[in-house]
């Protein structure tokens, strides 16, 4: 068997200006990779780089070449557990660039399976929890505008992101635009441990799920502290980037989030939902910016999930990828008709 395999750039621009603590971003930087087999079959997956992680879409473009050469020389997209391990070893680092590609192989044997991908791994369609839909930082008027938006399109549960001097202004206005809506919050590191444990308090009483990152994750410590404190659960996702920080961060946490560009890939990134559920962990599934060719692969992880946020191409103001549905935030695995990861060019 013989595979060719190609990559390419792609500038997506999103619907609205996306803030958070960190800074504004107006476009998202994804790199898509194809994997073609003898037949002509092809299976697509997408980098979403993060530089907080420390990679862009040009370092992902690097080391492509590299990462691809493996697959073509392996030659099978179902011998996944040689091509991930020949990838890791061939490339330290860069997981959204080795997420692409793994995305792709499985999409790929998938496909060549006539299955979708959650059925290849024995998972439960119906089991899939809602994702939930992210405001972003901004005047406080325009985020009730969003919020209210939001759910009159249909999503119930909302993320809003935090960090500012106007938190509470913010959860206030988002409450009255939205007041049956569930509502989640991210801080992404921007408190103190103490400014934590105090917001806990007021998001509690606003009917709050739970608390994403309150602080930065080089403070451990103060992760505990708040974790310790709280009105509210914690989740960890700056804290909880590779396997080996889900036992760090058992006792400092009640949910581990994972994303595909963090991970590496999609067997890493299961390795990581049985880790914290050893742990004792609830688990969440998060994204950054991305196209359908990455999205529509973590949506299939999506029935091993207790919180899904999982609505990154559902920002951009077009994908040139169509993807599974999540109307009224509903992850429809149900029904599948698409083999592999469901993602489609339109």
């Amino acid at each position: 068997m013989s595979l060719d395999t190609a990559f390419e750039r792609v500038s997506l621009p999103l619907e609205d200006p996306f803030t958070i603590s960190r800074g504004t971003q107006t476009e998202a930087e994804n790199v898509i990779v194809r994997i073609t087999d003898e037949g002509g079959m092809t299976g697509v997956g997408g980098a979403a780089p993060s530089a907080h992680y420390g990679e862009t879409a040009a370092t992902v473009e690097a080391v492509l070449p590299d990462l691809l050469a493996v697959v073509e020389s392996v030659g099978d997209p179902h011998a996944i557990r040689e091509i991930e391990s020949r990838m890791a070893a061939a490339i330290g680092g860069n997981p959204a660039a080795r997420a692409a590609v793994s995305i792709a192989v499985h999409d790929l044997a998938a496909k060549r399976l006539g299955v979708p991908l959650h059925r290849l791994w024995g998972l439960d369609a119906s089991a899939a929890p809602a994702t939930s839909y992210t405001v972003g930082l901004d005047e406080t008027e325009r985020v009730r505008e969003k919020a209210a938006a939001a759910v009159e399109a249909g999503y119930p549960i909302l993320k809003i992101k935090l960090g500012t001097d106007r938190d509470r202004e913010l959860i206030d206005a988002v409450r009255a635009a939205a007041p049956e809506a569930r509502l989640r919050v991210d801080a992404n590191e921007a408190w103190t441990p103490r400014e934590a444990v105090a917001k806990s308090e007021w998001l509690a009483d606003r009917d709050v799920e739970f608390v994403e990152q309150p602080v930065p994750a080089a403070d451990p410590e103060g992760l505990r502290f708040v974790y310790e404190r709280s009105a509210l659960p914690i989740a960890a996702d700056e804290s909880c980037v590779t396997l080996d920080d889900v036992p760090a961060i058992a006792d400092r946490c009640d949910i581990a989030n994972l994303k595909l560009m963090k991970t590496g890939g999609l067997p890493e990134a299961r390795r990581m939902i049985a880790a914290a559920r050893a742990h004792g962990l609830e688990v969440m599934c998060g994204c950054m910016i991305e196209s359908n060719t990455s999205i529509a692969a973590a949506a299939q992880l999506a029935p091993l999930l207790d919180y899904a946020d999982l609505d990154g191409s559902l920002l951009l103001a077009e994908d040139p990828y169509d993807g599974i549905g999540m109307g009224n935030g509903e992850i429809r695995l149900e029904g599948q008709e698409r083999a592999g990861t469901g993602a489609r060019s339109e």
